[in-house]
C-alpha cells in the first residue's frame, strides 16, 4: 500500500507566461478531457463541456510572470509532454480547479450552487447545446461507473491510465490539489479500472469523453421564440407599471405593490421527447420516452398536476420510495404520460432524477383523493426504465412500457417449465391488468413481466421485471454456477432453464429484500454433494441493489428435496454490504443439515476463489476445496472460515466478526 505523501517545501520556481502558454496549447485536449471527467455528473453534458474549457482556459493568470511554491515536492509531468515546469504547473491548476468546483463550505445551503460554481458562470452559449459524440455500450457503462465515485477517484483513474503516472505521483498531485482521502480515491480508481478492463485507456480516449470534439443541437426553437416574445411583453408591462407607479407616487397616493408569488413549472414549459428519439440515442432511459396518452394536450390537467407537485393541496396523499426527495421541480420536467386509466386520471413526469406519479379521480367517479408518488430513477437504463406501474386495483397492476419494448408477455416465476402468456398492450404502451405476485398472503404464484427490446437498439434481448409494490418494477438477473475457466461469470438475464429454476426457489423471498429495490440478482455460487448419497445441493446468494446505493443479501441453501418450486432455506442475511456484488466476489456460507438417517452434519461452501474451509468451536475440522461436510452433535456451536487463493481468509456473510 503506498504511503501518504508528505508536503515538502522546495525552492521557488519561476515559470514564464510563455512557458505556460506553450504547455496549454500542447496539452489542451488532454487537460479538457481531464476536467470534463472530474466535473460532477449531476451537471448536464452541455454545461460540463463549457466548464471544462473554462477551467483550462482560466488556468493562465493575468500577469506576465508568476512564481510557484513547490508545496508538493514535485508536480509529475504528463506522459508525452515536454516535462516542462509550465506543463506540470498547468496540470496542477486544472486539477485543483476541477476538484474544488463542488466543494461547499460548512453550513452552505444545499439548494444553492457551491461558491465556486457561482463564480464560474461563463462561458454561456445561447441557442445551442454542446455535447460529446455518443459512444458505445462500454463507454456509457464506464461513464455511469465514474458517476458513482468521488471526483478525486475519477482524477486518479485518468492520471494513471492516460498520463501513465505511478501511484505515488498521483497521491502527491491530488494532495497538492487539495483533495481529501487520497488513498481511498486511489483504491476507488482501481475498482474503476477493473470495471473497464484492459480497454480502459481506449475507452477514456473515445469520443464519449472528448470534450473538444462535440456535436451541436439547437434548443427548442419554438419555445425560445415564445420566451423572447414573453420577455418583451413582460419588459413592456414592467416599464408601463413603473410609469404608473411613478405617477401615483407623485400624487402622494402610491403604495408598494405586493411581491409576485412564484408559480413553479408550467404546462407550456414541459419537455417532450421526440417520438423516435429512443432509437437514435446512446442514452436509452426515461429521457427518451415520448409523451403518450390521450390527455397530453390537456393544459388544465397538466397545470393541476404541476401545481400539486409544487404545493400539494390539503387532502392529497403524498408517498415516496426510500431516499427519494419530494421537493418541487427544480427545472421544467419531462412529460411521460397523461390519460385516464380505470376510473382515475394519471400524469407521469420525469425530472432527470425522479419519476413522479400524479393521480386524481375522474369527475363524477368519486374514489380516493388526489395522490402523488415519488420514486428515484437516476442512472436508469434499458431494463430499469422499461416499465412504470400506472394503476393498482383489485390486486392487479397496469404498466406503461417503454417505447423500445417490442414484445410484452407474462410468466409465473414459481413454474419454470410453464410457457409465457401473451399480454395485451395498447398503442400507447399501456398493458392489460397483471395479477400481483402475492395473493392473500400466500405465495402460490409469482407473475412477472417478460419483455423483449426492439431490434433497433439491441438484438435478441429479453428480460424479466417483478412488481414489489413500487412505481418502478425490479429487474431480475441471474449468475450461474462457476465454470472451470476464467474470468468469473457475469450476471445475465433470467431466460435460460437453470436461471428460471434458481429463481423458482427464490421468488417467494423477494418481499424480504426490502423496498426501494432497483435490481435483484441470484448467484448460484456453489454446488455440493450431500453426505449419505443424498444428492446435490445448491448454494445461492440473492443480492438486492437499491436506487440509493447500499445492497442487502440473502444466503440460501437448496437441498434436492426442495425441488424447483420450493423456497430455498435462508442460512444468513446481511444489510448494507458489498457481498455477492461486483466489489464483493468472495463468499462462504454454512448451515446444519439433517440426513434421512437422522444424522446431523455441518455443511459449508464457498465461491470460486475458496481453496479450503476450516471449522472451530465444538467441532474442529478442515477440508480442501470449496465445500465441507462434517458430522456434528445436536446443538453444537460451529464457526466456519474459508481460505482464499490469495492467501487471505474469509468469514461467512452475516457473521458477528
Amino acid at each position: 500500500m503506498p504511503t501518504s505523501p508528505r508536503r515538502t517545501s522546495g525552492p521557488v520556481e519561476r515559470v514564464s507566461l510563455g512557458q505556460a502558454e506553450t504547455a496549454l496549447v500542447d496539452q489542451y485536449t488532454g487537460l479538457v478531457r481531464l476536467a470534463y471527467l472530474i466535473l460532477p455528473v449531476t451537471l448536464s453534458r452541455h454545461r460540463r463541456v463549457l466548464l471544462a474549457h473554462a477551467l483550462v482556459q482560466r488556468a493562465l493568470p493575468g500577469m506576465w510572470r508568476f512564481t510557484r511554491r513547490d508545496t508538493a515536492a514535485r508536480v509529475p509531468a504528463q506522459r508525452g509532454g515536454d516535462g516542462s515546469p509550465g506543463s506540470g504547473w498547468l496540470l496542477l491548476r486544472v486539477l485543483r480547479a476541477a476538484l474544488a468546483h463542488e466543494r461547499r463550505p460548512r453550513g452552505w445551503p444545499k439548494r444553492l450552487p457551491p461558491p465556486r460554481a457561482l463564480r464560474v458562470m461563463l462561458p454561456v452559449v445561447w441557442g445551442l447545446r454542446l455535447f460529446p459524440r455518443a459512444g458505445g455500450v462500454d463507454e456509457v457503462a464506464l461513464g455511469q461507473a465514474c458517476g458513482q465515485v468521488c471526483p478525486a477517484a475519477r482524477a486518479a483513474f485518468v492520471l494513471r491510465r492516460l498520463d501513465g503516472m505511478a501511484d505515488a505521483q498521483v497521491e502527491e498531485l491530488l494532495v497538492a490539489a487539495g483533495a481529501d482521502k487520497v488513498q481511498d480515491a486511489l483504491r476507488a480508481s482501481y475498482r474503476l479500472e477493473e470495471a473497464a478492463g484492459k480497454a480502459a485507456e481506449a475507452l477514456l480516449r473515445s469520443r464519449e469523453f472528448d470534450a473538444c470534439s462535440v456535436q451541436t443541437r439547437p434548443t427548442d426553437l419554438v419555445r425560445r421564440r415564445r420566451r423572447v416574445r414573453l420577455f418583451w411583453i413582460a419588459m413592456s408591462l414592467a416599464v408601463l407599471s413603473a410609469l404608473v407607479l411613478t405617477g401615483l407616487e407623485a400624487r402622494g397616493g402610491g403604495q408598494s405593490a405586493p411581491a409576485a408569488q412564484p408559480t413553479g413549472a408550467r404546462a407550456n414549459d414541459l419537455v417532450r421527447a421526440p417520438a423516435q428519439e429512443w432509437a437514435d440515442t446512446a442514452r436509452v432511459d426515461f429521457t427518451a420516452w415520448p409523451a403518450r396518452g390521450a390527455r397530453t394536450d390537456d393544459r388544465a390537467l397538466l397545470t393541476r398536476a404541476l401545481a400539486a407537485w409544487s404545493s400539494p393541496p390539503r387532502g392529497t396523499e403524498v408517498t415516496s420510495a426510500p431516499a427519494t426527495d419530494t421537493a418541487p421541480p427544480g427545472r421544467s420536467p419531462q412529460l411521460l404520460y397523461a390519460g385516464d386509466v380505470d376510473g382515475r386520471t394519471v400524469v407521469l413526469f420525469h425530472d432527470g432524477e425522479r419519476v413522479v406519479h400524479y393521480g386524481e379521480p375522474l369527475p363524477g367517479k368519486g374514489g380516493p383523493h388526489p395522490s402523488l408518488h415519488f420514486a428515484r430513477a437516476d442512472n436508469s437504463g434499458v431494463t430499469t426504465s422499461a416499465a412504470l406501474a400506472v394503476h393498482r386495483g383489485d390486486g392487479r397492476v397496469r404498466y406503461l412500457t417503454a417505447p423500445w419494448i417490442a414484445e410484452t408477455q407474462t410468466r409465473d416465476l414459481l413454474r419454470p417449465d410453464s410457457p409465457n402468456r401473451p399480454l395485451k398492450v395498447s398503442p400507447d404502451g399501456l398493458t392489460a391488468p397483471v395479477r400481483g405476485p402475492v395473493a392473500g398472503g400466500s405465495c402460490d404464484t409469482w407473475p412477472v413481466l417478460w419483455l423483449r427490446s426492439s431490434s433497433r437498439i439491441v438484438e435478441k434481448h429479453a428480460f424479466l421485471l417483478s412488481d414489489l409494490g413500487g412505481l418502478l418494477p425490479v429487474h431480475l438477473s441471474y449468475t450461474p454456477l462457476p465454470g472451470n475457466g476464467v474470468p468469473a461469470r457475469q450476471p445475465r438475464e433470467v431466460i435460460s432453464p437453470p436461471a428460471l429454476r434458481s429463481w423458482a426457489r427464490t421468488a417467494c423471498r423477494l418481499p424480504e429484500l426490502g423496498s426501494g429495490a432497483r435490481s435483484v440478482n441470484v448467484w448460484d455460487f456453489a454446488e455440493q454433494d450431500l453426505p449419505e448419497s443424498a444428492g446435490q445441493a445448491v448454494w445461492s446468494c440473492a443480492r438486492t441493489t437499491t436506487w440509493r446505493g447500499p445492497g442487502q443479501v440473502l444466503l440460501q441453501f437448496a437441498a434436492p428435496a426442495t425441488g424447483d418450486r420450493g423456497a430455498a432455506r435462508v442460512v444468513a442475511r446481511a444489510r448494507s454490504t458489498a457481498a455477492c456484488g461486483r466489489f464483493g466476489q468472495h463468499v462462504v456460507a454454512s448451515t446444519t443439515w439433517r440426513a434421512d438417517s437422522g444424522k446431523r452434519y455441518v455443511l459449508a461452501a464457498g465461491s470460486r476463489e475458496v481453496t479450503g474451509i476450516d471449522t472451530s468451536g465444538d467441532v474442529r475440522a478442515s477440508a480442501s476445496g470449496r465445500t465441507l461436510a462434517k458430522p456434528v452433535p445436536k446443538g453444537a456451536r460451529v464457526e466456519v472460515r474459508a481460505r482464499l487463493s490469495t492467501g487471505g481468509t474469509l468469514a461467512p456473510v452475516g457473521s458477528t466478526e
